[in-house]
């Protein structure tokens, strides 16, 4: 089976430039394919694929102007390409909007390295070497197995710090477990993260007094990298030196903490589907939620996109896997909130300021309790593992 485990690099001065360098090529590598099949479009019509605008850049582009583009991996550069080549044929069927072009601050831009020969992505129990690059320093040790076939790898930036994606081949190995004879049914929510049918409940982790300064800090700081924009603006566009190196290290510090919320979230959700899994239980139900359309909701879009309930349903889905759990899924509009979980009667009045599901049967629970126990005794169901 194939795995990608993500680990932080502490790569050397000289290594950091030629990671920088190579970004710096594939982000504009990405961005001249966008502007070229926009000029080709308005102009006649026409859409370059990904392999004719590579020979292009190749045989015409580069030996005319800018051959420093073949100062770094051609791998890399082709992978670029790849990468707007396959963003163009998502807009084209309608899967998502016009490519955009890649921002420096963003940090956006990802340098592919595929295994070239047998020593290219040779890891070691504290280091790895990657193609081009040379060796490389892991942060942790001994995270990524040695036994573990490298087939490819990809290098990124974020938040000042280094990060290597390897996709390794590996044995697959299911974890013998005795599984409970009862299911357990799990309804996600922003009140709370999660509500399993056994009346446990994960709280919701940015209600918390920890995330809460982080956010009132990330307030702080773009409020100060906003004032700075300001200024230069009022200037005309014209600031020193000292001003621009101000913003930049402004950018950086909002950039950290973004990423330490990002920390912080998926660490409680890993933590989560960790917890669910030990309960050992014969098969999870879980509802598939329309994060879409609750995204359409001014109030909700902050508080639903801060959940993560889409990262929650793959690591979910891969640990059931490997445990051997089945794990259900019931449709959309499966009106898990409005059924009672004693008598199945339907409460169609019910508005999302109840908290408290009253029945004519004399049932009185918890909303989400209710959804929860609603979810384990469905019948209609998708087998996802």
């Amino acid at each position: 089976m194939k795995r990608a485990y993500l680990i932080e690099i502490h790569p050397t001065k000289e290594q950091i430039t030629q990671i920088n360098q190579t970004i710096g090529v594939c982000r504009y590598v990405y961005n001249l394919y966008i502007s070229k099949n926009k000029e080709l479009y308005e102009a006649e019509g026409k859409f370059l694929g990904g392999y004719d605008f590579s020979k292009w850049l190749n045989n015409v582009y580069t030996k005319e102007c800018d051959q420093w583009i073949k100062e770094v991996s051609s791998k890399a550069v082709k992978q670029a390409i790849m990468n707007g080549d396959k963003a163009f044929k998502r807009f084209f069927k309608g899967l998502s909007k016009f490519p955009r072009y890649k921002k420096k601050k963003k940090q956006d831009v990802k340098c592919y390295f595929p295994k070239n020969n047998k020593t290219d992505w040779t890891v070691e129990r504290h280091r790895v070497k990657i193609p081009t690059i040379g060796w490389v320093r892991l942060k942790e040790y001994g995270y990524i197995p040695k036994n573990a076939t490298v087939k490819s790898g990809t290098v990124y930036q974020r938040a000042g710090s280094y990060f290597v994606s390897v996709l390794c081949e590996i044995e697959e190995v299911r974890v013998k477990t005795i599984p409970n004879k009862i299911g357990l049914g799990i309804d996600l929510g922003v009140k709370d993260f999660a509500v399993r049918s056994d009346g446990k409940t994960h709280k919701n982790i940015n209600k918390t007094v920890k995330v809460k300064k982080i956010e009132k800090r990330l307030k702080r700081e773009q409020r100060s990298l906003s004032r700075k924009y300001e200024n230069i603006k009022k200037r005309g566009g014209k600031s020193a030196t000292n001003k621009r190196a101000n913003i930049n290290k402004n950018i950086l510090k909002v950039q950290k903490l973004h990423a330490r919320l990002a920390n912080i979230r998926l660490a409680y959700v890993k933590s989560v589907v960790n917890a669910v899994v030990k309960t050992k239980p014969t098969f999870i139900t879980v509802e598939d939620l329309n994060v879409k359309g609750m995204m359409k909701n001014k109030h909700l879009s902050k508080a639903v996109a801060q959940q993560c309930f889409y990262t929650f349903k793959i690591w979910l889905e891969a640990k059931c896997k490997e445990y051997g759990i089945e794990l259900r899924q019931v449709d959309k509009f499966y009106p898990s909130s409005k059924l009672c979980s004693c008598c199945s009667q339907k409460k169609a009045d019910l508005k999302l300021s109840d908290r408290v599901y009253e029945c004519e049967c004399g049932n009185v629970i918890d909303r989400d309790l209710n959804a929860s126990i609603n979810l384990l005794q469905a019948k209609e169901y998708t087998i996802l593992t």
